[in-house]
């Protein structure tokens, strides 16, 4: 009888404690940090929303959101120092290939998921500032006051590549005596509120809650990409045409041209590929609680999240959108 009982309980585990531990550690609790944008921007409340996703799946789950800037987001995720962060699929695909701002490669950054399909360029003009166009602002060398994101993101670098492909970079807008605000969009705007600024342009959904909310009491026109523009943009920054349907915006009264980049989740290569299935898994189940967060997320889909192109998924994250049926 004593020998029964011994071999039955070398069974048990030798047998049963190994697939416990196994199922213990798929449903255990992760430490995540995540860094975004400034607090009370989308990318604060896309974060936060991840955050709660990995909390709804994996109890007890320790989530900190840190607020920060792309650039600077890509090579923490890089260094290690923190487990995900936002940025542009554009820019980071920059940082892989070592292109400015970025002073050399950074080989270990992976995609786990897209979090804005649709992050288009928004270019508005204060009515009352003497904007007519850009060809306008270069044929008269006129001072035009613009409101460009915080420096080492995309919303800048694209603001600035805008401004050179219509034959007036930065540096000449100064010259001439105008002047571009590096800001953060919030201020960026209440900067045209207070006619400190003629000229906005930013990359972010539409139509954006922000926009909406401060042209209330601030007439602006919204600002087309020329074909001939959106072909150098494209070329230099990786974005791709799109157009703002009509209404979009209460005082948009017709479709406009312009181009769009999308927003991605990243995360180092060294992450395992438990941790990164666990995140997409997390994402996938609650998807419909992330559209509902926030409007730069409501046109998501499972395929359109492991839309990640120029990057590459992480190994992990790819396993999980296969088995979901996702990715064939």
């Amino acid at each position: 009888m004593l020998r029964r009982l011994l071999a039955t309980l070398a069974l048990a585990f030798a047998t049963g404690m190994p697939a416990a531990t196994a199922s213990a550690q798929a449903n255990a609790p992760m430490k995540v940090t995540l860094a975004g944008g400034s607090v009370g921007g989308a990318w604060s409340v896309a974060g936060n929303a991840i955050g709660e996703t990995l909390r709804r799946e994996y109890p007890n789950t320790s989530f900190t959101y840190e607020p920060g800037r792309e650039q600077s987001n890509i090579l923490l995720v890089s260094q290690g120092r923190v487990q995900l962060g936002i940025a542009h699929a554009q820019l980071a695909g920059r940082a892989i290939a070592g292109g400015e701002p970025f002073k050399q490669p950074v080989t270990n950054l992976r995609a786990i998921a897209v979090i804005d399909p649709q992050a288009a360029m928004q270019v508005f003009a204060r009515q009352g500032s003497g904007f007519e166009s850009f060809e306008q602002v270069r044929r008269d060398k006129k001072p035009i006051r613009v409101a460009l994101n915080l420096r080492g993101t995309m919303m800048a670098l694209a603001g600035e590549e805008l401004l050179a492909a219509n034959g007036m970079p930065a540096k000449d807008i100064e010259a001439w005596g105008g002047k571009v605000h590096y800001v953060a969009y919030n201020d960026g705007l209440e900067m045209m509120k207070n006619q400190q600024v003629d000229l906005i342009i930013n990359l972010l959904a539409f139509p954006s809650g922000q926009v909406t909310a401060a042209t209330r009491e601030m007439p602006v026109q919204m600002i087309g990409v020329s074909s001939e523009v959106a072909g150098v943009l494209d070329k230099a920054l990786g974005t791709m045409p799109v157009e703002v349907p009509a209404k979009t915006y209460d005082f948009q009264t017709v479709a406009v041209p312009t181009v769009t980049a999308t927003v991605v989740v990243v995360a180092s290569s060294t992450m395992s590929d438990d941790d990164a299935a666990k995140i997409v898994g997390a994402m996938l189940k609650n998807l419909d609680f992330l559209k509902q967060s926030h409007a730069m997320m409501r046109h998501l889909d499972a395929v359109a999240l492991a839309k990640v192109a120029p990057l590459k998924l992480h190994p992990g994250a790819e396993k999980a959108y296969r088995a979901a049926g996702v990715l064939k």
